[in-house]
């Protein structure tokens, strides 16, 4: 019987479970998956914390997988057994051996790329892809700020950003993650432990700003992102990994110079399959050919989810983590 990570009561790392489950056959537009590799994402920590309630008790975590398909259910046409497939889209459950998935929520995987890397960058990589490209389209000669720039999602943000042109400032929690930026094409690192971003942002840009801040920290951040925006500027929080932001009067947005804020979501940028299929395909061509490259720096047994989710939220990460089943 195939096994799966399972929490009946949200809370912390030691809330997971490794567990037998029954998988059964795929229904009407279903297909069953054997996962060959498991993406680590911080949401994962908003389900199992509850922050982020999951559809009922008890549940595997997960949003993003890959590996082949060994059936396929009622009315599926365009996949077949053996086909290689990943996926970073609901239900949650991608913590497990085996598990049924909806075939209209996951994409072939092109050659050239392994189940491994397909896993590290399809949740990760398509938030870079609608960060970037839709919610805020970034232009040759803009300069932006990425925030927490050594992370899965910043560190493919700073290759993906100068590929398009840009100058990317990004901030760090030290000096080793600061060099790791600049690896991937982050322009200016700044160690946000002993430096005050907003104001080195503002000597980087002659006082100007930047006309966007990509902002996954939340509450820590917050104020200071307004703070490095140009009049007019746009606000892209994207995540709240130390905290949800705390109430706050709009006005304040005019007052800082007619800002914009936006909390976008991978889940509505590629809710329906033609956004799903054309942002899968920008992030393939992009690793494809050469622009982006996707480090998997970190890989656990998925046994041992509680461990990767404490070396997560401990920041002990860098660049992206897979669950091997």
């Amino acid at each position: 019987m195939p096994k799966a990570i399972r929490i009946h009561h949200t809370g912390g790392p030691e809330a997971m479970r490794w567990e037998d489950v029954d998988v059964g056959a795929p229904g009407p537009g279903e297909i069953r998956i054997r996962h060959e590799a498991v993406g680590l994402n911080y949401i994962d920590v908003y389900f199992r914390t509850g922050l982020y309630p999951a559809p009922s008790l008890p549940f595997s975590p997960g949003m993003e997988g890959a590996g082949v398909v060994d059936a396929v259910g009622e009315g599926v046409g365009s996949l077949s057994v053996g086909d290689r497939i990943a996926y970073a889209a609901p239900p949650v459950g991608a913590y497990a051996e085996v598990r049924l998935m909806p075939a209209e929520n996951v994409v072939k995987i092109p050659p050239g790329i392994d189940s491994s890397l397909a896993a590290a960058m399809m949740l990760q990589g398509m938030t870079v892809e609608y960060l970037l490209r839709r919610t805020y389209p970034v232009q040759s000669g803009d300069t932006i700020l990425f925030h927490a720039a050594a992370g899965g999602v910043g560190l493919i943000a700073c290759q993906w950003a100068k590929h398009l042109g840009a100058t990317v400032i990004g901030t760090v929690g030290n000096d080793e993650k600061a060099e790791l930026a600049r690896e991937h094409g982050c322009d200016h690192a700044i160690v946000y432990t002993r430096e005050n971003f907003s104001e080195r942002v503002r000597e980087l840009t002659d006082g100007a700003g930047v006309p966007v801040v990509y902002d996954a920290v939340g509450r820590d951040t917050f104020e200071g992102s307004l703070d490095c925006l140009q009049p007019r500027g746009m606000l892209v929080s994207f995540g709240q990994s130390s905290g949800k932001i705390d109430p706050f009067d709009v006005g304040i947005l005019s007052a800082k110079g007619s800002l914009y804020i936006t909390r976008p979501t991978l889940m509505t940028y590629t809710a329906s399959r033609t956004d799903l299929e054309d942002s899968a395909r920008a992030l393939f061509d992009v690793v494809g050919g050469g622009a982006v490259h996707v480090t998997v720096n970190q890989t656990f047994p998925l046994a041992e989810a509680a461990a990767a989710h404490r070396a997560l939220e401990s920041r002990q990460t860098t660049g992206s983590t897979v669950l091997m089943p």
